[in-house]
């Protein structure tokens, strides 16, 4: 399926080129300025803002925009190009190609709109990056949604998608869930000890324990922390993939942190970093003013190793290796992305929490400071998610705060058992990552057009039930005649060849969203039609059904793929 944006924009380029060699428009690099749909139906399905050539080409933008629509070579899918003030060229999508575009959308099934930005091209997509003490939380099914919707988008543009998941086993937290466990299973043989304050407190860790017991009985009673840190790794695991799972996300590699370290590539890029003059050694920072200095030597600090990168425009230097010689997570977090990038991707996409913002810059000025290109990486950040039922007494929504699990309503699991897996792909994708979310656990259940995933669903619903009934018929839609179509359905193939675009948009920009919201906008169109243009019906005359029925398939088509690219599922009925 061709982009009729970009097929406009081409053509505009070349009226452009044709007019600088007659020389009625001076020569200059021609910018990109993007075809858009414009706001008003009447001012056609694709408008050209000549506005921003004015400067370039010394000429009043109505003046422009005449000389290229003068220029414009035929376009199959234009049935009228217009000049409108300030500056605008509009154009008219011709309901003959409309019409061929039903027959074009069922052959490309779902395949439709695969694009060819990526071919030939990797792209890498880290998301969820959890360390495994603890099940999947509300926060991190926020950044897996966004994190496979973008892996999957990418993969619609053509490019060959890796998704990855880093962790680090070795840290603080990873010590602390080690010995939780092992006090939890002492706990479980009789012994009468206690957590302290700071330790995994989740009752998961008890069921992990007693399964310990099960199996072991007492024979664990001389194993240190580690052998419990690496027990409770693997269930924890297990438990994530399949929470995952449950929500239709997988990943193709889960790395470890320690694998940095057993390769020595912490120490190689810190040698390099050194080499390029950007590493330093002191007990502050070569900026630190003098308050700073004096509180430094004021607790006797030894000197630890510096990363100078307000060279690359941050706000103050970074400690890389500490004054114990153990390395800030920071010097980690450079190495990994060094190696993403020696790994040949050509996009690296990172999904993260919102308070990842500040360390995110400085790990783009480590690769500069290696002497690298930042650029392939890109990073989505989410903002905070809450799950939230309405007051019946106070009308107010409340976070809900029910889990049988960690004394909280804070995970997945719970949150696909109260509401659907549907639900948590939609909801969790449905706004800006910019924006905090209530995910509303009452709206999300209902089975009405209040509800989006009930409302998007509904529309391939629809489109099965009228198959089914045609099947039980004997009715088919084998040689419709596509020219018997109305202005109904015409208006949702308009609206339906936006997908490429949409799909083309969210993955240059980096927004998943759009493709929710894109999904949302064509069940609004396609419901009233569905209420007026009727099949099986004693008033459609057999010819005129038979390509309502074909303009059916074609939908059900459009909305199948829609459905798979946000990774929900397309049920039969409802």
């Amino acid at each position: 399926m061709k982009l009729l944006n970009r097929e406009l924009e081409t053509a505009i380029d070349m009226a452009l080129l044709s007019a600088q060699e007659s020389g009625e428009l001076p020569r200059f690099e021609i910018p990109r300025i993007p075809v858009s749909a414009p706001k008003h139906a009447e001012q056609g399905d694709l408008s050209y803002p000549a506005m921003g050539l004015a400067k370039l080409a010394r000429k009043r933008p109505l003046d422009i925009a005449s000389l290229i629509a003068d220029r414009l070579p035929s376009l199959d899918f234009a049935s009228e190009i217009q000049v409108a003030p300030p500056g605008f060229i509009n154009c008219f999508i011709a309901d003959d190609y409309l019409k061929r575009q039903v027959d074009a959308i069922i052959a490309e099934d779902d395949s439709l709109f695969q694009l060819d930005i990526g071919c030939g091209k990797r792209a890498q997509v880290e998301f969820v990056s959890a360390n495994p003490s603890g099940p999947i939380t509300i926060g991190h099914t926020r950044g897996a949604v966004v994190g496979d919707a973008m892996a999957r988008l990418l993969e619609a543009a053509g490019y060959h998608v890796q998704r990855e998941y880093y962790y680090n086993n070795a840290g603080s937290q990873m010590i602390k869930l080690g010995r939780s466990l092992m006090l939890r299973y002492r706990q479980q043989l009789g012994d009468d000890v206690d957590l302290p304050a700071g330790y995994y407190l989740g009752e998961y860790l008890i069921e992990v324990a007693a399964d310990l017991v099960a199996e072991h009985g007492d024979s664990l009673r001389g194993k240190g922390w580690e052998f419990f840190r690496d027990a409770a790794e693997s269930r924890m695991f297990d438990w994530i993939k399949r929470s995952l799972a449950s929500v239709e996300i997988e990943h193709d590699r889960f790395y470890n942190e320690t694998e940095l370290f057993e390769s020595k590539k912490i120490w190689d890029v810190l040698d390099r970093m050194r080499e390029n003059g950007h590493i330093y050694a002191g007990a502050y920072w070569e900026g630190a003013d003098e308050d700073e200095i004096a509180d430094v030597t004021a607790k006797s600090y030894e000197p630890a190793t510096w990363f100078r990168s307000t060279t690359f425009g941050d706000e103050k230097d970074r400690v890389m290796v500490k004054s114990d010689g153990a390395p800030t997570y920071t010097l980690p977090d450079i190495a990994y992305h060094c190696d993403k990038l020696e790994r040949g991707f050509d996009i690296a996409v990172n999904v993260l929490g919102a308070d990842h913002f500040s360390q995110a810059q400085v790990v783009k000025h480590g690769i500069e400071a290696l002497g690298m290109d930042p650029a392939p990486i890109h990073v989505i950040f989410n903002q905070m998610v809450r799950a939230v039922r309405r007051n019946e007494e106070t009308g107010e929504l409340e976070a809900v705060k029910q889990s049988k699990r960690a004394g909280d309503f804070d995970t997945l699991d719970d949150l696909v058992e109260m509401t659907s897996a549907d639900a948590v792909r939609y909801h969790m994708l449905a706004r800006s990552p910019n924006s905090q979310l209530d995910f509303d656990v009452d709206q999300v259940v209902k089975q009405t057009n209040e509800n989006p995933v009930y409302y998007i669903q509904n529309a391939y619903v629809r489109c099965a039930g009228i198959f089914r009934e045609a099947e039980e018929r004997g009715f088919d839609d084998d040689g419709a005649d596509l020219n018997l179509l109305g202005d109904d359905e015409l208006r949702f193939i308009r609206k339906a060849l936006e997908l490429g675009n949409v799909i083309e948009q969210s993955v240059v920009n980096y927004e998943p969203h759009k493709i929710a919201f894109f999904a949302h906008e064509l069940a609004a169109v396609f419901h009233p039609i569905y209420d007026k243009v009727r099949v099986l019906h004693s008033e459609a005359p057999p010819a005129t059904a038979k390509a309502r029925l074909r303009f059916y398939r074609a939908a059900a088509v459009v909305f199948h793929r829609l459905l798979r690219l946000m990774g929900m599922s397309a049920p039969e009925r409802m």
